[in-house]
């Protein structure tokens, strides 16, 4: 088995700074730019499928809207208390989804994605598991795959159990058995608490910066995700998840005027519990980079991002999701260097030591590294 550089590399929703997101050009682009796990959103159509959507409301990355013989599923709806009008997943069966064209869902900051507009069909949760399986066996080190249950409690309440999806598609691909690595992950515990009674899967706890998991607001428990990363919390989380997905603001937060602070205890915290640490979201333009790592005006323009994921190195995290994997693996080299191996089955989970590193430039280009003017 091959062994992979330092922290993890996960590819949000595939290489989605380069092709619209929860494509299957955009997670073998990913592959190809060196990712070592595939981040997947997952939703739930009307017949129980599990296909990969970062919203359960279709116009804003499809064509839906375009498409006469769907005009009359518009209708206004709540997803996690949020009213919404538009065009909901589960109100489509899996071949209607099927038929659908992916579009770029932030085209003002990634305008060159829209070349892939009505040319990339919406991908199943199965199709993907495919990709990952056969991309791992041509490249000689397996591709994981990083799954997110989407709205869980959301389904339930409309009759569809996303976990026992989930559960189907994986022991259908028997993965364990194949050596593919797979991490869960959720915003919501007590799907995770759940899924830790069914399967020894890694599980990932998403902690977001403000607001309350859905489970917890449906169930009235005024907890918010900040109580997660509390001494009591951290321990409860690390009784059922063995990573903890955080914001990357709680890893290090910026300052009043949006530059990097100095990285806090999350990391060290969780890493005394037993649990890894995955930031997200890591992204190349400079509306996403704090404002000391920008470069120009333009907020589509590409700034130091590789100078960004040398402070979360240095600060101690074992896995970053990015929509860019071409730079977190740069930088992941550069911090890490060709040397520094360690095996992506046996360590993928567990907690890493910090490293000292330096801030750097902009990366170079590559010629195998696809053009983001």
């Amino acid at each position: 088995m091959s062994d992979t550089l330092g922290p993890l590399v996960i590819a949000h929703r595939g290489a989605c700074g380069y092709r619209p997101e929860h494509t299957l050009d955009g997670y073998q682009l990913a592959v190809d730019l060196g990712a070592d796990f595939l981040e997947i959103d997952l939703q739930l159509t009307r017949d129980g499928a599990l296909v990969a959507r970062h919203d359960a409301e279709l116009s804003a990355s499809t064509d839906v809207a375009e498409r006469p013989e769907f005009a009359h599923r518009r209708r206004r709806g709540l997803v996690d208390g949020r009213e919404l009008t538009g065009w909901f997943v589960d109100d489509f069966t899996l071949d209607e989804v099927r038929s659908l064209y992916a579009r770029e869902r932030i085209p003002r900051l990634r305008p060159a994605n829209q070349a892939y507009d009505g040319r990339l069909r919406v991908p199943t949760f199965d199709e993907i598991i495919t990709l990952a399986v056969e991309a791992g066996r041509r490249r000689g080190r397996p591709v994981g795959l990083y799954p997110e249950l989407k709205h869980p409690t959301y389904y339930a309440e409309r009759g569809l159990s996303a976990e026992d999806a989930l559960m189907a598609a994986l022991l259908a691909f028997r993965l364990e058995r194949a050596g593919i690595p797979v991490f869960v992950q959720s915003y919501e515990p007590s799907v995770l608490r759940r899924l830790a009674a069914r399967t020894s899967v890694p599980l990932v706890q998403l902690v977001d910066i403000t607001g309350r998991p859905f489970d917890w607001e449906r169930a009235e428990d005024g907890r918010r995700f900040v109580d997660l990363l509390t001494p009591t919390g951290l321990r409860e989380v690390a009784s059922y998840a063995t990573v903890l997905g955080a914001h990357k603001s709680l890893v290090v937060p910026r300052d009043p005027e949006g530059r990097l602070g100095h990285p806090g205890r999350l990391v060290s915290d969780a890493h005394d519990l037993g649990m890894a640490v995955h930031a997200w979201t890591f992204r190349n333009e400079n509306s996403f980079l704090p404002a000391d790592r920008r470069r120009g005006r333009e907020a589509a323009g590409h700034g130091d991002a590789l100078g960004e994921f040398g402070v979360f190195f240095g600060a101690g995290v074992d896995g970053v999701i990015t929509d860019h994997p071409d730079t977190a693996v740069a930088a992941r080299d550069q911090a890490f260097g060709a040397r520094s191996r360690r095996s992506l089955l046996s360590d993928a989970s567990s907690p890493a030591r910090p490293i000292e590193t330096s801030s750097t430039g902009m990366a170079t280009s590559r010629p195998d590294r696809p053009s983001t003017s």
